[in-house]
């Protein structure tokens, strides 16, 4: 992928969209989708997976219609911690909401912090709770992981050799069994030398094919390496 492609991403659109462009429409609603699961996973907390879907489709449809949500502004760096910050303040209004509706409207409104671009703001959820950031991010970098991995894959395809690609897979990440390398260059009739090249290529397109998957979500191209490291975190954790 050229280094041009990294200059003016998804993300650069919404934060540079003036009032309801359609341009910007249109990225900020492509980014929803892509995390759709990601926000699914967060409010699955303490809920069943119907009514974590069913606040999900509620927050990314008042998030389409008002970008600044509960005053969580875009930031410059990455779209994940903004929509992070977003949601927290989305259940916090859930939450202020359902207590004037018990309360008669007489409920006490607590200050909610706005949250920055790396500190996404409180959740004042259950106090005996964390709010389930780490899994947010988990299931994030899966999806990029999937993501990566499908269009590496429709290379293969494309190329005529998609049953070749599901052979050598699984040493994209290296996690396959010691000398299993080996193993399957005797079978193949190729020196290890040759298929270890093979799956060097396979790495790096992969490794490519995971950038594209994130510069669409940041705001400067120089954030890319910044983030692949932190989508290793995040699946380490």
């Amino acid at each position: 992928m050229s280094s041009d492609a990294f200059h003016t991403t998804r993300w650069t659109l919404v934060r540079h969209a003036t009032g309801h462009s359609a341009e910007g429409r249109q990225a900020l609603s492509e980014l929803c989708a892509a995390y759709y699961e990601p926000v699914v996973a967060f409010l699955r907390s303490g809920r069943d997976t119907d009514a974590a879907r069913e606040i999900a489709h509620e927050f990314f449809a008042h998030l389409l219609e008002k970008p600044n949500l509960g005053g969580a502004e875009p930031g410059r760096g990455r779209f994940r911690n903004y929509l992070l910050g977003a949601l927290k303040h989305h259940l916090s209004h859930r939450r202020e909401h359902d207590a004037r509706q018990k309360r008669g409207g007489r409920a006490e409104i607590i200050p909610l912090d706005a949250g920055t671009d790396t500190s996404p703001g409180v959740d004042p959820g259950d106090p005996h709770t964390l709010p389930p950031d780490r899994e947010f991010d988990r299931q994030w970098a899966l999806h990029v992981l999937r993501r990566a991995t499908d269009a590496l894959a429709d290379e293969w395809r494309e190329a005529g050799k998609a049953d070749e690609f599901s052979t050598l897979q699984p040493f994209i990440g290296g996690e396959a069994a010691s000398g299993a390398l080996t193993a399957l260059a005797a079978a193949r009739g190729e020196s290890p030398a040759t298929l270890r090249k093979t799956v060097s290529r396979m790495r790096q397109r992969f490794r490519q094919h995971m950038k594209s998957q994130l510069a669409p979500t940041l705001a400067e191209s120089a954030d890319v390496d910044d983030e692949m490291r932190a989508l290793l975190a995040a699946l380490s954790a």
